[in-house]
């Protein structure tokens, strides 16, 4: 008999949510400038704002959390963490970070140089925004499958285009190619996975130029999970034998721990080449504190040492990435269109094709983060016009991304299903009535585009 499976962890304490009404959550709105990272966490009733960092602790990390050891240099927590990355990263030398942007900041000052190319699948914001400040050129070669959204088909919706760089390589030298960057796994267009064959074939490709590869690694459990259910040859390999062998495509890896390390605070910077990891070290002294702590309490290098252990753990992860689709199959019932298949850390809807009367320079996956905030009280977040928008360098003429999502991201351990059922249940009604909505107009900008999102103001029109 095949028994249905539940959350492989049971609730010990409970955070209280606060229900609010729709006239003050309008009232919010407008007080924000129709930006949800300005309103109150105590004024959202589900939160899917993001997944960094609100991932709710084991009693395992809560106990860790007592024997943290507070020295400046040398603390014995930190070689606890060095022995946890070691074992899932396979990689020598490791230096803790307060959280992922600053990783991704050591990485971007090592590794990207002004007027050259960063080949990337498709590269987040926080490095996007790095290249940007440093005159670096972010290139996007995801493959076109990972650009169509309606399709299930393709099971590793990241993976690169490998003719595509290779032919950037060529046409402009592989002196003007500073990196490759995989993102596993890829954030913009869904959570979608990158297989082990793609990996390794960028690295085989970089490495005949002599360009280094990076691995952007916040998701590491859930690329692997993904790589062991789908791909050929992986089926009975562990999780931590998938990352190992990740990892021994890339030079270097960098993490915001707040993802798959199941901790609220914390990032590494891991790398294979001890020149670089001394370069590194100097700019975490500089920036981050004594390369022993990297800004990071003891007690939060004990707790992201047990949390990458769990975060590796193949119970938890056929829970989490189920929960996703989950609540992607209920969006679907529901009409709502999304990107297919569902990946790991959340669900995203498709802006313009639940809008398909907004035009993108209308902001159409916006107005659907506020109709969600309005009507249900929950909080999503617009990965589309605004968070990747751009301006042509030589005309200022705008332009938009491939894709247009509202990504939905799921807390690690945090919610249950009946929460997705609320989520699935308020997108299915404002489907419904899609056409009473109209677009949004940018009325505040901040000067580095690529960060815009998190401090812009908007109008209904």
């Amino acid at each position: 008999m095949k028994f249905m499976t539940a959350e492989p962890f049971r609730i010990k304490m409970v955070e209280r949510v606060k229900k609010t009404t729709k006239q003050e959550r309008q009232q919010w709105l407008k007080e924000a400038g129709f930006n949800v990272f300005k309103i109150k966490a105590e004024n959202v009733y589900i939160d899917c704002l993001t997944d960094s960092g609100t991932s709710a602790m084991s009693s395992e990390q809560w106990s860790a959390l007592m024997l943290g050891d507070e020295s400046y240099a040398g603390s014995k927590s930190f070689y606890k963490l060095q022995e946890s990355v070691e074992d899932i990263f396979g990689m020598p030398y490791v230096q803790p970070t307060h959280q992922g942007r600053a990783a991704d900041y050591i990485m971007a000052k090592l590794y990207a140089r002004e007027g050259r190319y960063a080949i990337g699948n498709m590269h987040f914001d926080t490095f996007r925004g790095n290249a940007e400040v440093l005159g670096a050129l972010a290139v996007d070669y995801v493959i076109d499958d990972g650009k169509d959204t309606a399709s299930p088909a393709h099971p590793f919706k990241g993976n690169i285009d490998v003719q595509k760089m290779k032919r950037l390589i060529e046409e402009k030298g592989s002196d003007q190619i500073s990196v490759v960057i995989i993102t596993v796994t890829c954030n913009n267009n869904g959570g979608q996975p990158v297989s082990m064959q793609n990996i390794r074939e960028v690295s085989q490709l970089a490495k005949e130029y002599n360009i280094p590869v990076v691995l952007d690694s916040a998701r590491l459990a859930e690329n692997a999970y993904f790589i062991q259910q789908r791909e050929e040859g992986y089926r009975n390999k562990s999780i931590k034998e998938i990352t190992r062998e990740m990892f021994s495509y890339c030079e270097t890896a960098t993490m915001s721990s707040k993802k798959d390390g199941m901790v609220n605070i914390g990032g590494l910077f891991v790398t294979r080449n001890k020149e670089v990891f001394e370069q590194a070290q100097q700019l975490a002294i500089v920036h981050e504190g004594f390369i022993t702590y990297g800004g990071l309490a003891g007690r939060d290098l004990e707790a992201l040492a047990v949390g990458l252990q769990e975060g590796c753990d193949e119970q938890y992860l056929e829970y989490r990435i189920n929960q996703a689709k989950y609540l992607g199959d209920r969006l679907l019932e529901n009409g709502v269109p999304i990107v297919e298949p569902t990946g790991g850390h959340g669900v995203y809807v498709d802006g313009r094709r639940f809008f398909p009367h907004i035009p993108q320079s209308e902001f159409p996956s916006q107005r659907l983060v506020v109709a969600l905030y309005e009507e249900a009280g929950v909080r999503a977040v617009e990965i589309g016009a605004c968070a990747f928008g751009s301006k042509d360098p030589v005309t200022g003429e705008p332009i938009w991304p491939d894709i247009e999502t509202m990504r939905i991201a799921l807390s690690r351990r945090v919610y249950t299903n009946s929460h997705m059922d609320v989520i699935a249940n308020a997108l299915g009604e404002i489907y419904k009535n899609r056409d009473q909505y109209k677009g949004m107009k940018l009325v505040y900008e901040a000067p580095i585009t690529s960060l815009r999102h998190f401090t812009a103001g908007f109008e209904l029109l």
